[in-house]
């Protein structure tokens, strides 16, 4: 079992970028003519509007999985009205972007900390990179709790991001589709995600299985641009 302050940071991370993700999409939507998540009140960054649309996803289930396994599984939503995603699909998918491009943002912001440290001499480069150790203190104190918590905020954020890219519905990425396809393509692409329901659980469990895959050279990539000269692999 992981240490109590450790999983509290996982869940604090995780509730910030989640947040920050759903927020991206509900800003996204109401740029777009959407004002459903905006009339809902997920146009923010306090979690209360969020967690009170899923309140499992959001604590009781990220909160038992840190504590169980170190890690938070945990899902969040934000609403919107499909006849304007059936209307506007190419505003629909700039809408589903915005949630994965928050998450980069973040990803760049802790890369930015990692580097500045790097150079102030407080962080340097870890001799092996783990998800909470994508950098190191150079001394002891309180710098080692600073860098988990940048290594975490990078690694999440990285994870979250690159798991919504992937295009299997109800994945962020599956909404990008149609910037990718003509008008009818997308046509259809709509019709036959919205007469087959049930491949949001099919995509659910396709994206588990190979997002490890996915995943490893994403983050071995980012390690190695972030640390240039040092080679890991």
């Amino acid at each position: 079992m992981p240490d109590i302050p450790s999983a509290l940071a996982f869940y604090v991370v995780f509730l910030f970028s989640t947040v920050l993700h759903e927020a991206a999409h509900a800003w996204a939507a109401l740029l777009g003519g959407d004002p459903t998540a905006y009339q809902g009140g997920q146009v923010t960054l306090d979690p209360r509007p969020h967690i009170k649309r899923e309140p499992f996803g959001m604590v009781v289930m990220p909160l038992i999985s840190v504590v169980i396994s170190g890690w938070p599984f945990g899902f969040a939503s934000a609403p919107y009205d499909p006849r304007w995603a059936m209307r506007h699909p190419r505003r629909a998918a700039w809408m589903a972007l915005a949630g994965p491009g928050a998450n980069l943002v973040l990803v760049l912001l802790a890369a930015v900390a990692i580097r500045v440290g790097h150079v102030a001499g407080v962080f340097q480069a870890p001799e092996s990179v783990r998800f909470a150790h994508v950098t190191a203190a150079a001394g002891g104190g309180i710098w080692a709790a600073v860098a988990f918590v940048v290594s975490v905020f990078f690694s999440m954020n990285l994870v979250l991001a690159a798991l919504n890219l992937l295009p299997l519905p109800p994945l962020d990425g599956s909404a990008a589709v149609p910037l990718f396809l003509s008008d009818s393509a997308t046509g259809r692409y709509q019709d036959f995600l919205r007469r087959n329901p049930g491949l949001g659980v099919l995509g659910i469990l396709l994206a588990w299985q190979v997002f490890d895959f996915v995943f490893d050279p994403i983050f071995l990539l980012a390690i190695n641009l972030l640390y240039p000269g040092v080679s890991y692999g």
